[in-house]
């Protein structure tokens, strides 16, 4: 058996390798960290050169405040930083980067060459490493105001590592990533981005609304913006706002999701979570939301030294996060309407303001939140008499709580029968957004003529999302009928997960569950929701039981009640093949007007689309 081996010091340069591995994988994540330097000095204009996809070169030059000189050693040293004087420092961390690491990490494996000057500074310094002795050089050099990091040959000398890189597109594009990301953090700063001496991107400051906006659809393309809904949402100390895309923009990756906190973008799970469950009904299977959100939160709220690359954080309160997050982009993909979709909603004026319930009051119950005074809408004619115009409907009609618990007959059929126009008003004020029907195709679809063209729906769809709506309505308001069960089903828990029980007991009955609690890691479910069956209900409770302590909120058994009620609806919906009158293709068309998200059928795919007369005329080559 060989000696075991004595302890030593690992000399400088190869603990700055060791360090390297942690934040330097590849010329993006050098990229990251001078980027975020260079916010951090002020610098209100950043520059970016790149050959060979960061790998030979990668120069970020800023006009920020500087270095200096007599500092300039200490920049590349370990553990030395300008940002945290104390411990207490990294509980409001407001800047970018603060471990005081990343420069000597990067020195350690490529030629890195540092110049700056500050404005007090009569010339300015500049000081070279080459990952060798780690010893830098400082000699005069010539710069305006601001700080140049110069970084070439990337992990030349450690070539195990440079072999894993890839092709130098794939790098180009990792690192284009990143300038995106800080450069829709930023808005304030200018950022010029070259490759291989061409100009890929070209950022000026963006310091209004519409200017931010061009931003937005410079990185994210203009369709996003277009498709897109404005959020600005502030409620007991959290602030949120940006875009979040409509479910129609959907993407089959999750590559257009840009969240922030406090200026900083992190991939999170409790927020990924609230995201989704407020996309939960309106995306069709297997696609991913697109949005471009700020959270704005008190730092000391909120932990960023969880991870090195720091795109993870701990949020102090997790629940109050999450709820308001997803009650907030819940209540508003909500309140799209046909109309909304038929105009470009971010460069509406209005900004989406939910308030109350609307904008965020939800507990781990999420829909099982709202109120039958949020939710409730009596129903009411929406024609006056034919021929008078459209007006515009106030409410939205309700379904018996007792047909939602299954013991309805045939609920929301026939359709409602009303009058209809003999012709389309004159005026374009008088046509609702979806139109006025014109015939049906094939049994499957109704043809409308709108004020901009051919809307074309798909009945079934569409009067599935009415149904389902109305029947969420219904267990919303007066909640579910429970079923004691004969003998109670007893399951084993763990202590943490008998203690989460005793204290969400009102928020379970309210479920239609009973829990009882029989021992320390026991417990008794003595009444299941009538909707579900028994062997569900016992599964049920243990995964939400999961959720809660994991994120202090759970929609499972929301989820599960909605695919219950999705069935319901489907099966009570207008099969196709069935023919409908005007007046009934019009009923169904003044319902999805006013119902929440009729955009999408229960399973996330399209209801209607349109074609616009300038759409037509092309197909056509009118006027060519």
């Amino acid at each position: 058996m060989s000696e075991m081996a004595r302890i030593q010091l690992l000399s400088p340069r190869l603990a700055n390798q060791i360090a390297a591995g942690e934040v330097v994988e590849r010329p993006a994540s050098v990229a990251k960290e001078l980027l975020e330097n260079s916010l951090d000095s002020g610098a209100k204009r950043i520059e970016v050169d790149v050959e060979q996809g960061g790998v030979k070169l990668l120069r970020v030059r800023d006009d920020g405040r500087g270095i200096a000189a007599d500092d300039l050693p200490l920049a590349l040293a370990r553990h030395a930083t300008s940002k945290i004087r104390e411990l207490e420092d990294l509980e409001q961390v407001m800047s970018m980067g603060f471990r005081g690491e990343a420069l000597a990490s990067i020195s350690s494996v490529a030629r890195l060459t540092l110049t700056s000057r500050t404005a007090d500074a009569e010339q300015a310094w500049q000081v070279e490493t080459e990952g060798r002795d780690m010893q830098p050089r400082v000699q005069p050099a010539a710069h305006p105001v601001g700080t140049s990091v110069e970084v070439r040959d990337l992990f030349f000398n450690t070539p195990a590592r440079r072999k894993f890189l890839k092709a130098e597109k794939t790098e180009f594009d990792h690192l284009q990533e990143v300038i995106r990301r800080l450069a829709l953090a930023r808005f304030d700063v200018a950022f010029h981005l070259r490759h291989n001496g061409k100009s890929v991107l070209t950022l000026h400051e963006a310091n209004d609304d519409v200017s931010r906006a061009r931003r937005v659809a410079s990185v994210c393309s203009a369709g996003f913006l277009e498709q897109a809904l404005p959020i600005d949402i502030e409620r007991n100390g959290l602030h949120l706002w940006g875009w979040v895309g409509l479910p129609t923009f959907s993407r089959s990756q999750a590559d257009l999701q840009y969240f922030y906190v406090n200026g900083r973008m992190v991939r999170d799970k409790l927020v990924a979570h609230a995201v989704r469950q407020a996309y939960r009904d309106v995306l069709f299977n297997g696609r991913h939301p697109t949005f471009v959100l700020f959270l704005e939160i008190d730092p000391t709220a909120v932990d960023v030294n969880v991870h090195p690359t720091k795109h993870e954080v701990r949020f102090r309160e997790g629940r109050t996060v999450h709820d308001f997050l997803y009650g907030t982009l819940h209540r508003a993909l909500g309140e799209v309407r046909p109309e909304d979709q038929l105009a470009t909603p971010a460069a509406a004026e209005t900004v989406l303001r939910p308030t109350g319930l609307a904008a965020g009051e939800f507990g781990p119950q999420g829909e099982m939140g709202l109120s039958a005074s949020v939710l409730e809408r009596p129903a009411e004619s929406v024609w006056r008499s034919p021929g008078a115009g459209y007006q515009a409907p106030r409410s939205e009609s309700q379904l018996p709580a007792a047909e939602a618990q299954g013991v309805y007959r045939e609920f929301y059929a026939p359709l409602a029968m009303g009058g209809t126009p003999a012709a389309l008003p004159q005026t374009q004020g008088d046509i609702p957004p979806l139109g006025y029907a014109i015939a049906q195709l094939k049994g499957i679809y109704i043809l409308a003529e709108s004020a901009h063209g051919l809307v074309v729906v798909d009945m079934h769809a569409a009067h599935e999302r009415i149904t389902y709506e109305r029947l969420k309505v219904a267990m919303a308001s007066e909640g579910l009928r429970g079923q004691p069960l004969l003998v109670p089903e007893s399951i084993a828990v763990s202590q943490r997960e008998a203690d989460c029980a005793e204290e969400h007991g009102q928020w379970f009955q309210k479920l239609g569950f009973e829990l009882q609690r029989l021992g320390p890691e026991t417990l008794a479910i003595r009444q299941i929701p009538a909707l579900l069956k028994q062997a569900e209900a016992t599964r049920l409770v243990g995964d939400v039981l999961s959720d809660l302590l994991e994120y202090g909120t759970s929609d499972r058994i929301q989820a599960h009640l909605n695919e219950l009620l999705a069935t319901m609806a489907c099966h009570g919906a207008v099969r196709a093949n069935r023919r409908l009158t005007l007046p009934e293709m019009n009923a169904l068309l003044r319902d999805m007007e006013q119902t929440e998200r009729s955009g999408q059928c229960n399973h996330g795919r399209p209801t209607w689309t349109q074609m616009s007369l300038d759409q037509l005329d092309k197909l056509f080559l009118r006027g060519q």
